[in-house]
């Protein structure tokens, strides 16, 4: 074979050298003058384009503003004397649930209606299938509660679009966002002069602040979010919104904390839109402060209680001999806990088995939905896989008398959601003459179950063996004992009766109307 001149050798020394050559070039920088020209280049116009959109946005936002304004003058004409009444709205889509936040939405409406005759009241609801008489007949049925003048109710067709079920996941930000298409459909078909968020759907504020032109009130019970709720994702708790499969996953956890923290910063942005925020406990006011900032203008203004009318009801020293009951008063919602009230309900029985007359549980509520129904069938199931359905009787939607009735007869009553923001049932409970036990937490904790003139009011505790053993306590207690407690709990209770609403309520929208 011929040489041809480079051999083997060569080869592979020419071969190394290619690659090496070759290596380094792919390794080389691209030259930086030229891509930093590409990018100021792109920024002038991007800038431009920005810009340009928010003037787009600006001047769509301002054209909203104007025509819904037109809208409000063609809706609500003007008087015999030439001047448009004033409008007053409430934001209350489950006006007709029959809880203790729809009694604040009636109380408040009836306060307002005594000071401002003049004004027009309006109740966005989303309530179907009902009429406006039929809303105002239950409201005086679960509440005795009259109005004094009529009310125009506007009901939105989507209020599907703030139920927890559509939103399997992002729950939190799936409703408050579709509170805003709700909150829009409420704002096209009413503009109102004062509008007062009363159920918290806190992201309707800035929608109609910036665009109805309204002045802004709202009466927080529960923070959307709070600091509580951050620690139970921080802290991997299992909780009834925070599912054991995150809670065992420590990736999946710091991503729901971050997205609570984004959530949280926003939500104390539109939080921050309203001229006047009234909370309706401790608890609340601590919580409101630290996400909306808004310290000047927010209050404690605690909820309406009919406390006169449990009042009325007699104290009288109870019997031994006498079957004794344990009556829970709440909606039947997810975060009241009603299977803690059936398991602790369940331990009890065990002490107590063997006795001549065993106690009864009767929870008595307000299903709000078919999701709500369908909570009672599984709380009425758990209550069958314990063996304690003959002791245990649900009362759903019952009318105002029949549940005084119930309250009457009860010793013990007994309320389990963690961090309650106030519990007007607990209040309404302990001026009915039962001795309350409630959670070891939130408003139960800092501003009712406290003791009076040195005198306890009630008790309090966290867990089944907790509510087991206080109950077995308190049903050992000697007849005077108990009628002690609960005519201490009688006379602490009379702070939070509806006189006492109206006037911190009136005082804190005062200036809404000025």
């Amino acid at each position: 074979m011929k040489d041809d001149g480079i051999g083997r050798g060569g080869e592979k020394e020419h071969d190394f050298r290619f690659r090496k050559l070759t290596a380094a070039s792919a390794m080389a920088p691209f030259p930086a003058g030229p891509l930093l020209r590409l990018l100021y280049s792109l920024a002038f116009p991007a800038l431009l384009l920005s810009g340009f959109l928010c003037v787009c946005l600006l001047l769509l936002l301002f054209g909203l503003r104007l025509w819904l304004q037109q809208r409000k003058k063609q809706q609500i004409p003007s008087g015999r004397d030439g001047k448009r009444p004033l409008v007053v709205a409430f934001f209350h889509p489950y006006c007709n649930a029959g809880g203790g936040g729809e009694r604040v939405l009636w109380c408040a409406i009836k306060a307002l209606q005594k000071k401002y005759k003049d004004v027009s009241y309006v109740v966005y609801t989303g309530d179907a299938g009902v009429t406006a008489e039929n809303i105002l007949e239950g409201a005086y049925r679960r509440f005795n509660i009259r109005l004094n003048q009529p009310v125009k109710f506007v009901f939105l067709r989507r209020r599907y679009l703030v139920e927890a079920s559509l939103y399997p996941h992002f729950t939190l930000l799936g409703q408050s966002l579709g509170s805003v298409f709700l909150g829009w459909e409420a704002l096209v078909n009413c503009v109102p002069d004062v509008y007062i968020d009363s159920m918290g759907y806190a992201f309707t504020l800035p929608l109609f602040k910036y665009l109805g032109g309204c002045r802004i009130g709202c009466y927080v019970h529960y923070p959307t979010i709070s600091t509580d709720m951050l620690s139970v994702v921080r802290n991997q708790n299992a909780r009834f919104n925070n599912a054991a499969v995150i809670t065992r996953n420590p990736l999946l956890s710091k991503l729901k904390l971050t997205y609570y923290y984004i959530f949280a910063s926003i939500y104390g942005l539109v939080g921050s839109c309203s001229d006047i925020v009234m909370v309706n406990s401790s608890w609340t006011f601590n919580h409101i402060l630290s996400l909306w900032r808004c310290s000047d203008r927010t209050s404690v203004v605690y909820p309406p209680c009919d406390v006169q009318t449990f009042l009325d009801i007699p104290l009288h020293e109870e019997k031994n001999t006498v079957e004794q009951t344990i009556v829970s008063v709440s909606q039947f919602r997810p975060e009241k806990d009603h299977r803690l009230q059936i398991r602790a309900f369940a331990k009890l029985l065990e002490k107590t088995a063997g006795q001549e007359l065993l106690p009864k549980l009767i929870l008595i509520g307000g299903c709000r939905n078919q999701e709500d129904e369908q909570r009672v069938n599984g709380l009425k199931k758990l209550c069958q896989d314990l063996g304690i359905e003959k002791r245990v009787e649900f009362k759903v939607n019952i009318p105002f008398e029949e549940l005084k009735q119930h309250l009457a007869d009860a010793t013990i009553g007994l309320h389990t959601m963690w961090n309650e923001h106030f519990g007007i049932g607990i209040v309404e409970c302990m001026a009915a003459g039962t001795i309350i036990l409630a959670h070891n937490s939130g408003g139960p904790k800092l501003d009712i179950v406290v003791p009076y003139e040195g005198n306890i009011t009630g008790f309090l505790a966290e867990n089944e063996d907790d509510y087991a053993d206080t109950m077995a306590y308190i049903f050992s207690l000697p007849p005077t004992k108990r009628l002690e407690i609960r005519q201490t709990a009688r006379q602490s209770v009379k702070r939070f009766a509806e006189q006492e609403f109206e006037e911190t309520f009136l005082l804190s929208v005062e200036q809404l109307f000025k």
